[in-house]
């Protein structure tokens, strides 16, 4: 396996607060494109799959490390990740650091604001495919509103 490409130790919140050390690194140009054509695509539902998501997440995670006694262990598998990532929103922030560390076209604001934009831009539809797969009886109260009332 490759070294790490200017390897950086960042510090992760988890869920609770706690910090958590990594090492991420910059990624090789041909993984970079496979893993920046998945990420803005397959995370906007409807319009994406997850196991693009998933598999785009896991080749992102192959470049990032947990500090041993014994030398740095890389996240190569799901288990690695299962057992250094402490949670779901710890692995999130690791995903948009690695992001932010590997590109400079997201906007001045890095990820965030890239993903905002995608957001605000997609967000109709988020509500739209929601709102179809609720029963209508609930659609009519959503709409009413809640300073709406009942008649």
């Amino acid at each position: 396996m490759a070294e790490l490409i200017k390897p950086k130790t960042v510090q992760i919140k988890d869920v609770d607060g706690n910090l958590h050390t990594f090492v991420i690194s910059r990624l090789p140009a041909v993984d970079s494109r496979e893993i920046l054509a998945k990420y803005p695509v397959s995370n906007i539902p409807k319009l994406g799959e997850y196991h693009a998501s998933v598999e785009a997440m896991r080749l992102l995670m192959s470049y990032v490390a947990v500090p041993l006694d014994h030398g740095d262990q890389r996240l190569v598998t799901r288990e690695l990740i299962d057992n250094h990532v402490p949670d779901g929103e710890a692995l999130l922030r690791l995903e948009f650091a690695m992001l932010e560390y590997n590109t400079s076209f997201f906007g001045n604001g890095g990820p965030s604001t890239f993903f905002e934009g995608l957001v605000k831009k997609h967000l109709p539809l988020v509500i739209q495919t929601l709102m179809a797969s609720l029963p209508q009886s609930l659609v009519r109260d959503l709409q009413a509103g809640p300073s709406s009332k009942p008649q």
